[in-house]
């Protein structure tokens, strides 16, 4: 039996990562505890309210949990909010994040729900996502900036960032799991979901 990839279920659209995991058929389950964050081979970090995420996660060890999931190695799929948590330096406000994704992450810098948007990207590294455009849904999206030297920009918007890989971990500004094209799930998980096929 294979380990199940955790979806953070602290808050946000973590129901969305799991239906996503099972149309690829792979095995994923809501994780709520430090513990079941450890016991997880592989993590999405959703989209939410970062703000609330920090506050939840406060004093349950649950920040580590998901430093120690990242450091062994299991793949790391952070979205939106996801994405500002993981960042090593959040602005507006400004604090630390988790220090895994080598960027600085911009809050909210698309502006608020209303300037939400589907966009189509074009400006994509077509050797690892291919020639098709990418259907990507932004929602009180972050920018990301001051990308360190081993961070991968695979998708641009406008010609900021929106998809980039630092080693293990991918992050999306977007919403992968409100679209139907499973591209940046093959991405991160792929060889789970050879492996379930």
């Amino acid at each position: 039996m294979t380990v199940p990839v955790g979806v953070l279920a602290l808050q946000g659209d973590f129901e969305a990562h799991g239906a996503a995991l099972a149309r690829l058929g792979i095995d994923s389950r809501p994780v709520r505890t430090a513990e079941e964050v450890r016991a997880s081979a592989g993590l999405v970090l959703p989209g939410g309210e970062s703000t609330t995420m920090w506050k939840l996660m406060e004093g349950t060890g649950i920040a580590e949990a998901i430093v120690a999931v990242a450091r062994r190695g299991d793949p790391l799929f952070v979205t939106c909010a996801g994405a500002i948590l993981s960042a090593r330096r959040i602005t507006s406000p400004d604090r630390d994040g988790l220090g895994l994704l080598d960027a600085t992450a911009v809050r909210n810098a698309y502006g608020r729900q209303l300037d939400s948007a589907v966009v189509t990207l074009t400006d994509l590294d077509r050797s690892v996502l291919g020639g098709e455009p990418l259907e990507a849904v932004f929602i009180r999206a972050p920018k990301l900036a001051d990308l360190g030297p081993g961070v991968e920009v695979l998708a641009r918007r406008n010609g900021d960032p929106v998809l980039v890989r630092d080693g293990n971990l991918v992050a999306a500004t977007f919403h992968p799991e409100l679209a139907a094209d499973a591209r940046v799930y093959d991405l991160v998980f792929g060889a789970a979901a050879a492996r379930a096929a």
